[in-house]
């Protein structure tokens, strides 16, 4: 029996008849992606995305960049407000 504490001491893991995360055409896809990829071909599409960028489709050239240099990290703009009654020995 598994022990931790809210799930009434029964897993939560599905048993694997039953699983619905194991898609059948979710594995289809795979074994076909698996079986179909080569590395030429990863060129070639990488090359029609590129161009595609180059003249002018946005949604290509993000693609191709976010793949090649990486997503942007988050930024955050943070501001601080300081009362009059800050201590003095701080700026020091």
């Amino acid at each position: 029996m598994d022990k931790r504490k809210g799930n009434g001491g029964h897993s939560t893991k599905p048993k694997k008849a039953n699983d619905k995360r194991l898609n059948p055409a979710k594995q289809l896809l795979e074994r076909y992606i698996s079986e179909e990829f080569s590395y030429d071909k990863a060129n070639k599409l990488f090359t029609k995305l590129y161009q595609d960028g180059m003249n002018g489709d946005v949604k290509s050239a993000t693609l191709f960049l976010s793949y090649t240099l990486g997503k942007p990290k988050e930024t955050k703009d943070i501001t601080v407000e300081v009362s009059k009654n800050f201590p003095d020995w701080l700026d020091e």
